[in-house]
């Protein structure tokens, strides 16, 4: 019973015949509990029956030898015949189980019928006490929690790295695309109706392959744009923009609850690697790359545009200075805090859910033990803040 289900399974998979026997045997629990405890049972009553016969043949009737002899028979059995054996057993369980599966195997055989009847009691009992019993333990489902400890506790034998990916591999299951997304504000994306001559330099200064075109409004999004499809167009003096509606791409919409492991699979499906989020409403709230996913797996290796990079600062003093805009997930893996997740998103939504309102600059805050400064607003947003994070450790 205490045997390792996952290295059994690897056992079986590289042909061993004892593992296989020893799933089988843990398939039907009920009749190989049976028939180890009718063999107990037998050899204990065997045991003291051979006893009582000793003593009477060398003492009689003698009330004395007959409780020394059965005081002797029990310490013998609870240490040789109960404590041992299990605590070896529990201590090896590969060792002892595979070997001996190959004599279960043919006891259960041979106990069949005494073990049937005595199961169809002890069902009957049971079902008339309406306690269900789950039978087969080779079959046993993991939690996403279960799993996510099995890879903490194997930190022996992984390296840090790797263990850390897996981990994340795991996480991705909870975490949905809103979690993500680059938000609709930091989208760099091209307005089809701009003047030919503005949306050809845009296009020449793009920091991305992938671009999105919208009509007027960002949230209209009308295409995506592969820039390698734009290199015939600028062989004319003039952008023809008819020319470059023709070439976007259908843009691909995501709703914002998507899990990310769900989403990775989606744009494998569909070969693509770059989708746009949308809430209830169908109103954009930003976008999500496969690089945006593929991250919170293997840690960032790509390289992040202007609008992106530089959004934290370190002080001499320990403090932090952070743009109101950064992802609350982003503080958390790269510092290593423990800022609340469960409604805001960015920085600035966690200090205005907590405030109810804007803050002017120069207010100061604690939030889940950790002072924040508010440095700058602009257009009713906190775009830059200071926090302390080393006065939470103290």
């Amino acid at each position: 019973m205490a045997i390792n289900r996952h290295r059994l399974s690897h056992l079986i998979r590289k042909g061993n015949k004892s593992a296989k026997l020893t799933e089988q045997l843990l398939g039907k629990v009920d009749k190989l509990l049976g028939s180890i405890l009718l063999g107990n049972t037998l050899l204990n009553v065997a045991a003291a029956t051979l006893t009582e016969f000793i003593v009477l043949r060398l003492y009689g009737h003698n009330e004395l030898a007959m409780l020394i002899g059965t005081l002797s028979l029990t310490l013998v059995l609870l240490v040789f015949s109960e404590i041992l054996p299990k605590i070896i057993a529990a201590s090896y369980p590969e060792r002892i189980a595979l070997p001996s599966s190959y004599i279960l195997t043919p006891l259960i055989t041979l106990f069949h019928p005494v073990v049937s009847v005595a199961g169809g009691i002890v069902k009957g009992v049971l079902w008339l006490m309406r306690i269900k019993i789950q039978t087969d333990q080779s079959k046993q489902k993991m939690t996403l929690e279960e799993l996510r400890g099995l890879v903490l506790d194997a930190e022996h034998f992984l390296p840090r790295k790797h263990q850390k990916m897996l981990l994340n591999l795991v996480d991705l299951e909870r975490i949905t695309v809103n979690d993500v997304m680059i938000p609709r504000n930091q989208i760099e994306a091209l307005d089809i109706n701009a003047d030919p001559e503005t949306l050809r330099q845009q296009i020449i200064t793009c920091h991305h392959t992938l671009q999105p075109v919208y009509a007027d409004d960002p949230g209209n999004i009308i295409g995506i744009l592969h820039l390698k499809r734009v290199a015939a167009l600028f062989q004319e003096s003039i952008l023809n923009v008819a020319q470059l509606r023709e070439v976007l791409y259908t843009p691909y919409f995501i709703p914002s609850d998507t899990p990310l492991l769900q989403q990775l699979q989606q744009f494998q499906e569909r070969h693509t690697r770059l989708g746009l989020v949308v809430d209830e409403y169908g109103e954009l709230l930003g976008l999500v790359t496969l690089e945006n996913i593929l991250e919170e797996i293997v840690g960032e290796f790509t390289t992040q545009s202007p609008a992106q990079s530089g959004k934290f600062l370190h002080r001499e003093d320990g403090s932090l200075l952070l743009e109101g805009s950064t992802s609350l997930r982003e503080l958390n893996r790269k510092l290593g805090l423990h800022l609340p997740m469960d409604s805001a998103k960015t920085l600035n939504g966690l200090i205005l859910e907590h405030f109810e309102d804007i803050p002017e600059p120069g207010t100061s805050l604690k939030i889940a033990g950790y002072p924040i400064e508010i440095i700058q607003t602009q257009d009713r947003v906190v775009k830059v803040a200071r926090l302390f994070p080393r006065i939470n450790q103290r």
